[in-house]
């Protein structure tokens, strides 16, 4: 079974335009480019052939991979989002123990991830550390550099 990939509503139309791009713009662009790439000729030796279909391929790949999330999509109801403690879908504001710096977080779904956003996937060392703890609450996790210590400040939606 497909896992559930948790979505906002942004995400979902991010989601389903990059869909319609690829199916509509992108496999014109690559069927022109197989056409052309075959008026060359000999395709033992083509390049363009091949680099063509190559490209064809990862366009259809991700074609499926995408129909497939959309399939096992569960998008997130802010009306319902709780901010007691950390859930797929609230904004926080987090405090690095050991610099001091304050940040602003929002946990959403792996689909969504925007570091330089500050959208963090709820199955990052971070993300899935913060999920379930409260205001007040320190939380340590795992990274390459060691561990890290963070003080959650505030949840919102």
């Amino acid at each position: 079974m497909a896992k559930q990939t948790i979505l906002t509503e942004d995400g979902l139309k991010k989601l389903e335009h990059e869909l319609e791009v690829l199916k509509t713009v992108r496999r014109k662009e690559v069927s022109e480019k197989i056409k052309t790439a075959l008026s060359f000729g000999d395709l033992s030796e083509n390049s363009e052939y091949d680099e063509a279909k190559n490209e064809q391929g990862l366009i259809e790949a991700q074609i499926a991979e995408i129909e497939q999330t959309l399939m096992n999509v569960k998008i997130l109801d802010e009306d319902e989002l709780s901010t007691e403690v950390v859930n797929v879908g609230n904004k926080l504001d987090v405090k690095n123990l050991k610099t001091g710096a304050l940040m602003k977080l929002h946990i959403v779904g792996s689909q969504e991830v925007d570091v330089k956003k500050g959208k963090i996937s709820d199955e990052s060392p971070m993300g899935a550390a913060l999920l379930g703890h409260a205001v007040g609450s320190v939380v340590e996790f795992e990274t390459p550099g060691g561990i890290q210590k963070f003080e959650i400040i505030d949840i919102t939606k």
